[in-house]
């Protein structure tokens, strides 16, 4: 309540003589807050971001707004700022996600905009210009799963051959992600960040974008914790995208096969870390929203490790920790 105050405080002083309304936009996996602003003069609403300075830096949501703006990306706008008080107010890119939109009717028009947008993302891409995504920090969130999802979720404890071999596995993922050439990684790029806007997506949630693996975003998207599509769809929505990502002179690979087990392999990273974050959500954060995807992650995770058979002492685990697949109704 006290945040809020100060941050009506703050958009008073921006706009001396302008009544205004602040109603609840969304809230995120994080500390970061968002309000719709209404002014009582005008109709265009904007959006309000709440990060407290104590858990939350925006500088990085600036930075990435500016290079993915000018790649072509439709972000919110910057209309004021104050990084000391952890206030941001950005133009408003509608109240419909990707999630809430998608049917199958419109589902492949909807996607082949949203690798539009990727693919504008990832040309601009250059080394110097975000954080690495480092071997470094890929273990690290690979190590969230046995933390928090194995120890703390599921009340195991791994005995010592578990541990060594799970670690091997986590070795061979990222010998894997490590070598895929490197772009502009939004890090979330997922039906729940994107926005139904014109032009088509919205992009938001981008603040922890890096440079990294380029088929990171693609398993974002195309194993998405919130949604389900049938293999067949997502396989050829990936084709169109290596092909038009070829003819563009994106650095995927020559050889469709191999891409795509670079896709498959850093789906399995994604998924692993995504279960682990969705246990510490619940455990530490009191946030039970998530317990309900975690089936649909479970179900990726499984059928990559049946697949790859330098992938099956995981696959052993897991059947370990979930010896009942749990059937999942998936809706659209």
């Amino acid at each position: 309540m006290e945040r809020r105050q100060q941050l009506q405080s703050w958009i008073a002083a921006e706009f001396p003589g302008r009544p205004f309304e602040l109603a609840p936009a969304s809230a995120d996996a994080s500390f970061r807050r968002y309000f719709r602003v209404t002014f009582a003069d005008d109709p265009v609403t904007l959006i309000a971001m709440d990060a407290p300075p104590g858990h939350e830096d925006c500088r990085p949501f600036v930075h990435v707004a500016e290079l993915f703006g000018a790649a072509g990306a439709h972000v919110p706008a910057l209309i004021r700022q104050d990084l000391e008080q952890g206030f941001l107010l950005l133009s408003d890119l509608g109240s419909t996600t990707y999630l809430q939109a998608l049917t199958k009717d419109n589902a492949h028009n909807l996607y082949a905009e949203a690798l539009g947008a990727l693919i504008c993302i990832q040309k601009a891409s250059r080394p110097d210009a975000l954080p690495e995504y480092s071997r470094e920090l890929l273990m690290r969130e690979l190590e969230l799963f046995p933390v928090w999802y194995v120890s703390r979720h599921k009340g195991v404890t791994l005995t010592d051959q578990q541990a060594t071999q799970l670690y091997e596995v986590f070795e061979r993922i990222l010998d894997v992600n490590m070598a895929e050439p490197k772009v502009f990684v939004h890090r979330d790029f997922h039906s729940r960040n994107l926005m139904l806007s014109s032009p088509n997506p919205g992009v938001l949630d981008f603040q922890d974008a890096v440079y990294g693996p380029i088929s990171y975003d693609l398993a974002s998207l195309l194993k998405d914790a919130y949604i389900h599509w049938e293999e067949d769809f997502t396989l050829d929505l990936l084709a169109r995208y290596w092909e038009t990502a070829r003819a563009l002179g994106l650095p995927v690979r020559e050889n469709f096969a191999e891409f795509h087990r670079d896709y498959e392999w850093m789906g399995v990273q994604r998924h692993i870390k995504v279960l682990g974050i969705f246990a510490r959500l619940y455990h530490r954060d009191g946030k039970d929203g998530y317990l309900k995807d975690m089936p649909l992650v479970m179900h990726y995770l499984r059928k990559a490790c049946e697949r790859y058979g330098e992938l099956r002492p995981l696959l052993r685990l897991l059947e370990q920790l979930e010896p009942t697949v749990t059937e999942i109704g998936y809706s659209f």
